[in-house]
């Protein structure tokens, strides 16, 4: 099995269009961090809501644990993952950065193996239900662009 090629890694500021709050908090834009994992022609994607910073450890820490590695060892990559980053403090960003790069290890692996990720992770039940809680309270109902609706 060939072994992970590359590792980029990006963040991404999204401006909203008005101001967005969930009951605590108000904020005006979202952050989120893109990993890419390639493999030969093989991409693996996972991403994270999270500062910048979490990027900074992704590509100063993460990286050079994670390139190289075998795509099919995600658990093994992961815990390598939290013993790299042993002297940075695991909560917070930290543990927002390695999540990115855990998503995109467990695509990647999906991808290579031609399975959907359900199907590789394993599946409890044909059909779960719905929850949803808190989140964009400043939106009154005309602005929501979505609606859970059951079968």
């Amino acid at each position: 099995m060939p072994k992970i090629d590359d590792l980029e890694c990006g963040a991404y500021t999204v401006p909203t269009e008005q101001p967005e709050s969930d009951g605590t908090l108000q904020w005006d834009s979202t952050t989120c961090v893109v990993v890419t994992l390639r493999c030969g022609g093989t991409t693996g994607l996972g991403y994270t809501y999270a500062p910048a910073a979490a990027a900074s450890v992704v590509r100063d820490t993460l990286r050079e644990v994670v390139v190289g590695a075998d795509p099919m060892s995600t658990a093994e990559t992961w815990a390598a993952m939290v013993h790299s980053i042993r002297n940075q403090g695991r909560p917070g960003v930290v543990s927002s950065a390695i999540s990115a790069v855990d998503i995109a290890l467990w695509d990647l692996k999906a991808r290579l193996l031609d399975v959907s990720l359900a199907d590789l992770l394993g599946r409890l039940r044909e059909h779960v239900p719905i929850y949803g809680s808190g989140g964009f309270t400043s939106f009154d109902d005309g602005r929501r662009t979505w609606h859970a609706r059951r079968p």
